[in-house]
């Protein structure tokens, strides 16, 4: 089903806009009405998962018209179309009330007609005649609904349905061959399918009894179903000994294989053996000879004698005589023969059920006029059929007025999840873990590659509670830091019902969770990365004592056996070159990079540290506000079944808001005495930052001096000095200014 255009549409919709997305606003009934010509591009999701919501599982059965366990926009809107045929406004629907008010239902169509008087019936049957309201716990207490009258529509007649003895009977004992079918109620009963069979099998044995007996079939009398059955049991035995004993007489050398070999019963002699021996079932029913008659009381099979015994006392006995203890080949040919017109008398009778009940009482039965009786019950139920369909019409208006609200507001919005009052469908509980707590946790069937997408930090838990199933949860934290989550930590998760669960997380999907953390991120990667190195150092060294003591004990133990002598060690002089010019470069750079610093001025100072802390946490926090500008709650919810249509984000303010950090209550007093503290550490903490501070405040006060004077009293070549470097060197010494020759003295005069 494709929806309309939403230019085509004439009614004029509302948006309104939340976490970036433009979301339509369902106030009225005609929005409700008009929503499938929305486009459905328009729409936040365009499918969800009937389970693993907060919202009652029946109710969303109920929408899920063809049942494959998800709802999708053509089952949402008939859902919406149904109900409003049964309305007088459809915009009931949006109240979300528990109850459904009589007078809201709509009695101008047939439809809501007849649901309105199936409401009235049902409150008249649970005692409730002046009632104005029905609510779901009314609408679904069935079995009090029903109970009061027996009919009631659902194609199942109890025995208390009957106003006779004989009728009751007559359901009894269609229940004992047919089985039992069970009403609303919850009593047994039968269906008009087992009536029809019961009386279908009733006149095919009557059919096959009135035929009248057979004199010849009959030989013993009532006994001679016993004695057949007793031929029946061992027949193919039988037949098998004499046929062997008849190839015995053919050939003597057959009797050892006839009667089985010596290796078959060492086999089960190795074995502990039963009494019933049924080890030696497949064996001969005696020893194998030529011309041997059959003994029926001993030395017989023992898997078979109980079964021989019957066939002596049941039908040789009566026929041939109680002294007869074995049968010859034409005995029990001539035995045999006997029975057969009882066999071909019983292969033309019917299978049947109602068989055991006797053929008297089924000839009762045939006769009597309770059938008639139970037929007009089962027309009497199939003709109030809809009325009290129309029950379990009223049970689902009264689960869509209540319902309906909270799934449009987390399907075709997303009103409810931004909502500061309101929890999500989605939404199962909050978890309390690291000294923080979490709303958005989502029922998953497991971790969901997927869920990286959405840009947001994501521990997965397995829930686990006394008397319930575990379940598994993805749980967002959107504020404060990452330091101290990890697999294996437990925490307490709350459900929606207020029951507490251990959860321990099972697995992480890593993204940022705030520009602070973002921000602080650099300086704990390195502080650990020192830790890293000052542990490795650590076990080097560890490694290397017990080296040098293994080496200490070896030279020890060893002291009588002659020291080789080692080579002199040599300089490698190329090693020593790199390691001077290394030292000079380190030299230079530092040297450079002081120049640069101590060339600033003194408001120049402050401008140089933020530019350094941004050069380090800069970047990072650009990461980190990137991502954190991309998190959305879809690619989560993909792993709970839902098709999410819209980009449902989750801004820093708004996820600052789903997570809680903890934090003293409002006019909490604070001691700051703890028994436990370390002094020590801590005055050598407090003395080293006050050697520092007062470090820097010397330095800035010698800086601003020396600066000062430079500006006072500048050099000649109006240069500035800065204090590493000679006022006598050649740069701040003015260049000596040359004395003029002094003149010649005159010459002497003659």
């Amino acid at each position: 089903m494709q929806s309309a255009p939403a230019s085509t549409s004439q009614h004029r919709w509302k948006f309104f806009r939340t976490g970036g997305l433009d979301q339509v606003a369902l106030e009225t009934g005609a929005d409700l009405l008009h929503l499938d010509e929305l486009d459905q591009k328009l729409w936040v999701a365009l499918s969800c998962p009937v389970k693993g919501l907060e919202l009652d599982e029946r109710t969303l059965a109920l929408i899920d018209h063809d049942s494959d366990g998800r709802i999708r926009v053509p089952e949402l809107l008939r859902a919406i179309k149904w109900a409003s045929v049964r309305l007088k406004d459809t915009g009931d629907l949006l109240k979300g009330a528990d109850s459904l008010p009589l007078a809201a239902i709509n009695d101008q169509t047939p439809e809501g007609k007849m649901l309105l008087a199936s409401a009235r019936q049902t409150l008249i049957s649970l005692g409730k005649p002046d009632a104005t309201a029905i609510s779901t716990a009314d609408s679904g207490d069935t079995k009090r609904i029903f109970a009061a009258n027996p009919i009631n529509g659902d194609g199942v007649i109890p025995a208390e349905a009957a106003s006779d003895d004989e009728t009751k009977a007559l359901i009894a004992d269609i229940i004992a061959c047919q089985g039992a079918a069970t009403d609303q109620t919850g009593s047994p009963g039968v269906t008009s399918e087992k009536v029809d069979a019961f009386f279908s099998e009733l006149g095919a044995y009557l059919a096959w009894a009135d035929q009248g007996p057979n004199p010849e079939a009959n030989i013993l009398g009532e006994q001679t179903a016993v004695a057949f059955e007793a031929i029946k049991a061992v027949r193919a035995k039988v037949d098998d000994y004499f046929a062997r004993c008849r190839l015995a007489a053919f050939d003597a050398r057959s009797i050892n294989a006839l009667n089985r070999a010596e290796s078959d019963y060492l086999a089960i002699a190795a074995k502990d053996m039963k009494i019933t021996a049924e080890e030696v079932r497949g064996f001969p029913l005696a020893i194998i000879a030529a011309g041997k008659p059959l003994p029926l009381t001993e030395g017989v099979n023992p898997a078979w004698a109980a079964c021989l015994a019957n066939l002596q006392q049941d039908a040789v006995a009566p026929l041939l005589g109680a002294t007869k203890t074995s049968l010859t080949e034409a005995d029990w040919l001539a035995l045999c023969a006997r029975f057969v017109p009882y066999e071909k008398s019983t292969e033309l009778k019917p299978t049947t059920n109602c068989e055991k009940l006797g053929h008297e009482r089924l000839k009762a039965i045939a006769e009597g006029k309770s059938r008639a009786t139970l037929t007009e019950l089962i027309a009497k139920d199939k003709a109030i059929a809809p009325e009290f369909q129309a029950i379990s019409d009223v049970d689902r208006l009264v689960r869509y007025q209540r319902d309906l609200r909270a799934l449009l507001h987390n399907f075709v919005n997303f009103s409810d999840f931004y909502s500061p009052d309101k929890w999500a469908v989605f939404q199962a509980g909050t978890l309390f873990l690291d000294s923080r707590s979490t709303e958005l946790c989502i029922r998953v069937d497991a971790a969901n590659p997927l869920a990286a997408m959405s840009k947001a930090y994501i521990a997965y838990c397995t829930c686990t509670r006394a008397g319930c199933t575990p379940l598994t949860i993805a749980a967002c934290f959107t504020q404060g830091d990452s330091d101290y989550l990890f697999v294996g930590r437990h925490g307490v998760f709350y459900d929606r019902q207020g029951r507490d669960w251990d959860a321990v997380i099972t697995s992480i999907v890593d993204n940022p969770i705030s520009i602070r953390q973002a921000f602080w991120s650099p300086y704990k990667k390195f502080l650990r990365m020192i830790e890293e190195q000052v542990a490795k150092r650590a076990a080097a060294a560890e490694a290397a004592s017990t080296s040098r003591l293994a080496a200490t004990a070896e030279k020890a133990a060893n002291a009588d056996k002659a020291k080789p002598v080692e080579p002199p060690k040599k300089v490698d002089v190329g090693a020593v070159a790199a390691i001077g010019v290394a030292i000079t470069g380190a030299i230079s750079a530092l040297t450079l990079i002081l120049g640069y610093f101590f060339g600033l001025k003194a408001w120049q100072y402050p401008l140089a540290f933020i530019g350094l802390i941004l050069v380090i946490s800069g970047p990072s926090m650009v990461i980190a506000w990137l991502k954190l500008r991309q998190r959305t709650l879809g690619p989560i919810l993909e792993g709970n079944g839902w098709a999410v249509n819209g980009r449902v984000r989750i801004n820093i303010p708004f996820g600052t808001a789903l997570t809680d950090v903890a934090k003293l209550p409002p006019g909490s007093k604070r001691s700051l005495e703890d028994p436990y503290e370390d002094k020590d550490a801590a005055k050598r903490k407090r003395q080293s930052v006050l050697l520092i501070l007062l470090l820097v405040l010397a330095g800035a006060t010698s800086w601003i001096r020396f600066d000062a004077n430079q500006h006072k009293s500048p050099a000649p070549d109006n240069k500035p000095r800065y204090f590493w470097q000679d006022r006598t060197d050649p740069i701040a010494t003015p260049p000596a200014t040359v004395a003029p020759a002094p003149a010649a003295p005159a010459a002497p005069t003659k």
